[in-house]
């Protein structure tokens, strides 16, 4: 049995229809869209551990076992990757003063947390979830988590290749505003290249 059906003709989405979990887009739609989530991905994954005194080879690993935990356990119904978060660096970040246990302390705290909130969505519905986190706050909260980075990427970036930061942040924003269908999905893969 094959892992997924051909959404439609594989070439296009209609407007408000979405691929399902089950379905992918034509082989080099596909593959193009992975490597594009895998440019987004990988920086972040990266990053986080960089900016917190972490070993990056550390987090790409538990990264990689995570994913394949989750797959495994969703029984490959719901594609995610799972990686390093940046909801944790303002603490990770404070707690670097009282060493490696305070942090690592946190990290494991924060971890149980969230197993408890998905055993509670597990047993209650995601309407729970909602209830709590309607879009509205959901979508502020990755925002402020965004704009707090901004920050960092905003004077690092420049300080080194102040041009190269330009250009790509001028290509992504000109093909993701101005570009239509494929050009605009692919935004980020094109800016990275």
């Amino acid at each position: 049995m094959a892992l997924w059906t051909v959404h439609g003709d594989g070439r296009r989405v209609t407007d408000g229809a979405a691929v399902a979990p089950d379905e992918r887009l034509s082989w080099p739609l596909t593959i193009g869209f992975g490597v594009q989530h895998s440019a987004a991905m990988f920086g972040a994954t990266i990053l986080v551990p960089v900016a917190t005194g972490f070993p990056p080879t550390t987090a790409l690993l538990f990264s990689g076992l995570g994913t394949l935990l989750f797959l495994l356990i969703t029984r490959n119904r719901v594609p995610a990757y799972v990686g390093s978060s940046f909801a944790f660096i303002a603490p990770l970040v404070a707690a670097r003063e009282n060493g490696i246990a305070a942090q690592l302390g946190g990290v494991l705290a924060a971890g149980m947390l969230l197993v408890v909130v998905g055993i509670a969505v597990k047993a209650l519905g995601a309407r729970l979830l909602e209830s709590l986190m309607p879009p509205a706050v959901a979508g502020a909260v990755v925002t402020l988590v965004g704009l707090n980075n901004l920050a960092k990427a905003a004077t690092v970036a420049p300080q080194r290749q102040p041009g190269l930061a330009m250009v790509t942040l001028a290509v992504i924003l000109v093909c993701g505003l101005l570009g239509r269908g494929l050009l605009a999905r692919v935004c980020v893969l094109v800016g990275v290249l």
